[in-house]
């Protein structure tokens, strides 16, 4: 009866009335619930809350959508034109370019739609509908048709999408798909119905030079001079519905509604309003739980990288082949890389530590006082999690950002399914079978020499990254392989890399194509690739199967402590951690002081950039014709009253990664920016929002202008939105 009770309480989170609400990634389904606008209006909103969203009608919210796999864009025309940032188009960019179309390096311009490049594989999805499932999971629970604990499952969470998606009109649409999803660690749980379009053409890019300037050491710092933006479009059928893929017939989408464009600029103090898809968030965690991340997480993850970078960057100085290959897997691992440095830094020197120790003893008071015993063994319980856990999330940290992000070749999980099933078709010897097992190999060789691999490049980091991960871990962490290392190569780890990449029959067109001229079972055995995958695969699989076991109840005990808190700093509605779901954030544009006698002021211009400028360093390049622009004001209408153009400003919206792409919207909810990063001082804030330091660094909508027509020459594009002056 106990737990019944508890699952019926009304989240105390989501329903009362807000004392001060600048911290939070927030539900558009709650804000009203929430009284959120009131706050909002006292900042600067112009609007109405339900023109920013509202299930009866078109809002704001259908004019924003994932883009990719793990950023948002935003709709900026009437014919599906997209805007986001340079770094999530990256893939695409890098994907279309070659030595001999290098639009990494010299930017893209399409003139017109036929000149526009699909792009396989990259999406675009429209949040459709949101639906409160909460009574039905806590029924389902009641009836004992799934426990508590596996109503966080995603077995369980699919099945009951499946199953409304089943019952709603938007049954059998094309493009439509269902997600539910637990939020305030389980307390509430909402259904998404989500639209995706498959058919996203890649429209403009600036050169990295623009898009990247200052590269990883402007990466989350201020001041930033970068334009980081690219531009993609959406395609469907002649009915404006979704096809699985690119066809010729396709049409620009017309869409249901798209940003207003703002060219009249802000000032400090002015409202500013983000909606986005930010991915993640850990407000909740403990005090325990944040030196987990800390040491279990981040440090791992800067030690594997940092050595992995060190190899990529000197290899791909050295060729524009592999800069091109590698330019955006390297981008995604120096991103969380130097982000990981900062967290760990900002927790220390924003004391996150000591406000998570206050909080659990106001926790506790707050538990004694109100004689809830689950409230009062909670944080303790997760204290007991946390040292079971975290020897075991260190090995797992070093081990997935070794064999499964650091190291290509031989990738256990195509590997081992193909041999698998050729070893198995083999044994049987029915011919129908192997053919169809080889077919499979084929592809496994084909997904590990795909055109953005370099052998030699990823032997490199192979000879660096297995050493350190043998030196990082304690021996019952290390694949079996090692003892191949120890007892047939005597401890000689370039010895056996070489042979690896060498002999094996994955290293290398010429073995690969004498193995499938011959296929036998014995030479599957000795291959040390397949030896290398299977011990890998094993080693995830033994790790992997003692955290579970060590986790124990550690949902149940998150969903206890959120709804204590929830409760504890009621009235003050609390917004639920980032889970990759559509939320808003607003604030105000505003300037900071990160240390004694240093100012930064809220906004900077194309001066910066060309105070910045360092020829010898790739990432402070500056193109001539931006040169030839800045030299001669050819600005527009897109600069500032002092004659200046605009580059980036600051706001105190909470975003997280996941918004990068995010539009920036004033009171009106017209575009003035698309967010791109966060500031250094303040990366502790996934885990403590802190009022005073947080900030979001925002590319300018007029910079973003200003290079699309001025040096990308592309008027046609400008000549599609709507833009108030």
């Amino acid at each position: 009866m106990k737990k019944i009770k508890v699952l019926a309480m009304a989240l105390i989170c989501a329903v009362f009335s807000p004392v001060k609400a600048d911290e939070g990634m927030w539900l558009l389904q709650l804000m009203q619930e929430q009284n959120l606008a009131d706050r909002m209006k006292a900042q600067g909103m112009k609007m109405d809350v339900t023109d920013i969203y509202s299930a009866d009608k078109v809002t704001l919210k259908d004019a924003v959508g994932i883009f990719g796999r793990g950023c948002t864009g935003e709709i900026i025309s009437p014919n599906g034109l997209i805007l986001t940032n340079h770094h999530c188009g990256y893939d695409a960019i890098q994907q279309h370019s070659s030595v001999d179309h290098d639009y990494l390096t010299n930017g893209f311009w399409a003139k017109s739609y036929q000149e526009e490049l699909p792009t396989p594989g990259l999406t675009f999805k429209f949040v459709e509908r949101i639906v409160d499932v909460t009574d039905l999971v806590n029924e389902d629970i009641k009836k004992k048709k799934v426990t508590e604990a596996e109503s966080f499952g995603a077995k369980y969470l699919k099945e009951l999408a499946d199953k409304q998606l089943k019952k709603s009109d938007l049954k059998g649409k094309p493009g439509i798909s269902a997600l539910a999803l637990p939020f305030y660690a389980g307390n509430k749980y909402y259904l998404f119905f989500i639209k995706t379009y498959s058919d996203v053409r890649m429209v403009a890019a600036p050169p990295s030079s623009i898009g990247k300037f200052g590269g990883e050491t402007d990466n989350w710092m201020w001041p930033r001079h970068t334009c980081d933006f690219s531009m993609f479009r959406i395609y469907a059928d002649k009915d404006g519905n979704p096809t699985e893929e690119y066809k010729e017939t396709n049409v620009p989408l017309k869409v249901k509604k798209y940003l207003t464009i703002s060219l009249k600029g802000l000032q400090e103090g002015d409202y500013a309003m983000i909606m986005g898809f930010p991915g993640s968030t850990s407000r909740y965690l403990t005090e325990s739980e944040v030196r987990l991340r800390m040491d279990g997480t981040n440090i791992p993850r800067i030690t594997v990288r940092e050595a992995r970078l060190g190899v990529l960057r000197k290899e791909m100085a050295a060729s524009d082949k592999i800069r091109i290959q590698y330019a955006s897997k390297f981008a995604s691992s120096s991103n969380y890389w130097k982000n990981s440095i900062g967290m760990n830094k900002a927790i220390v020197d924003n004391k996150v530590l000591d406000a998570k120790a206050e909080q659990e003893m106001k926790f506790l008071e707050f538990a004694e006082k109100k004689q809830n015993e689950d409230y009062k063994a909670v944080v303790s319980k997760i204290n007991d999690y946390v040292a079971r856990i975290a020897p075991l999330q260190t090995q797992m940290t070093y081990f997935s950002e070794t064999f499964r992000s650091g190291i290509e070749f031989a990738g256990y999980t195509a590997v081992n399914s193909s041999v698998e099933a050729l070893a198995k078709a083999l044994d049987k010897n029915k011919k129908k079978d192997i053919e169809k097992a080889l077919d499979g190999l084929k592809e496994t060789y084909a997904e590990i020499h795909n055109k953005d691999y370099d052998h030699e490049v990823d032997r490199k980091v192979a000879k660096i990254l297995i050493p350190l991960y043998m030196a990082s871990v304690p021996a019952d962490a290390l694949p079996a392989f090692y003892g191949t290392i120890k007892d047939e190569f005597k401890g000689d780890f370039n010895a056996y890399i070489d042979a690896l990449y060498n002999n094996t029959i994955f290293a290398n067109e010429k073995n690969f194509n004498a193995f499938m001229a011959n296929p036998t079972v014995e030479a599957l055995e000795k291959d040390l690739a397949v030896q290398y995958a299977e011990t890998v695969g094993n080693k995830y699989g033994e790790i992997a199967g003692r955290i579970g076991k060590a986790s124990g109840d550690i949902d149940l005990l998150h969903k206890t402590y959120v709804r204590g808190l929830c409760e504890m700093y009621a009235p003050t509605p609390k917004a639920p951690d980032a889970n990759f779901t559509i939320r808003l954030t607003y604030g105000n544009v505003k300037s900071y002081d990160p240390k004694d006698g240093i100012h930064y002021k809220y906004y900077t211009t194309l001066k910066g950039v060309m105070e910045k400028e360092d020829p010898k360093n790739p990432e402070f390049v500056v193109p001539e014709k931006l040169k030839e622009l800045y030299a001669t004001k050819n600005y527009g209408r897109y600069a500032l009253p002092n004659g200046e153009m605009p580059a980036c400003f600051l706001t105190t919206n909470d975003i997280t990664g996941g918004n990068s792409g995010s539009p920036v919207m004033n009171g009106n909810g017209e575009l003035i920016g698309a967010a791109f990063d966060g500031n250094w001082e303040s990366l502790s804030g996934d885990i403590n929002f802190d009022n005073n330091l947080q900030r979001c660094i925002a590319v300018d909508i007029r910079y973003v202008l200003f290079i699309v027509e001025k040096l990308g020459g592309c008027k046609n594009l400008i000549d599609e939105m709507t833009i108030v002056e």
